[in-house]
């Protein structure tokens, strides 16, 4: 897999919630023209792209802000982790408790608690910016 795409409201605030996340930028762009409209199947498209890594390297998210044509809103609004779709993105932390009270720093909210499964990890989600689900993994075992 080469990476995971999301689109964003606010392409500045996502990126700063995944770099407190721990992922590193890559690059940031402007796409345009017969490309992106053909990949897409929609014209005139225009984004504004940000690449992000995960520490090792092996991971890439890319945060798109569509500027043309505007992204629609999904119904319902925040919908809920069992909603058909891309549920969510997981990363392992090394400090759960510490990496919740930082993303709740960039708005995040938990969408329920910390759940410690057989010893092994402490888990959670959290509802980050345009709401992106995000999971948390702390192997504690």
């Amino acid at each position: 897999m080469d990476n995971v795409a999301i689109v964003v409201e606010d392409l500045e605030a996502a990126v700063a919630f995944f770099l407190e996340l721990g992922l590193e930028l890559e690059g940031e762009a402007v796409v345009e023209g017969a490309v992106p409209d053909r990949m897409t199947g929609l014209d005139g498209v225009r984004s504004s792209i940000a690449m992000l890594r995960t520490p090792d390297g092996h991971g890439k998210l890319e945060l798109t802000k569509f500027l043309a044509p505007a992204a629609v809103a999904a119904a319902p609004q925040d919908p809920p982790p069992n909603t058909l779709g891309l549920h969510r993105v997981m990363f392992a932390v090394d400090d759960i408790d510490d990496t919740v009270a930082r993303l709740r720093r960039h708005g995040a909210e938990l969408l329920g608690g910390i759940a410690e499964y057989e010893g092994v990890y402490r888990l959670c989600d959290l509802r980050g910016p345009s709401g992106i689900i995000v999971a948390l993994a702390e192997r504690i075992g």
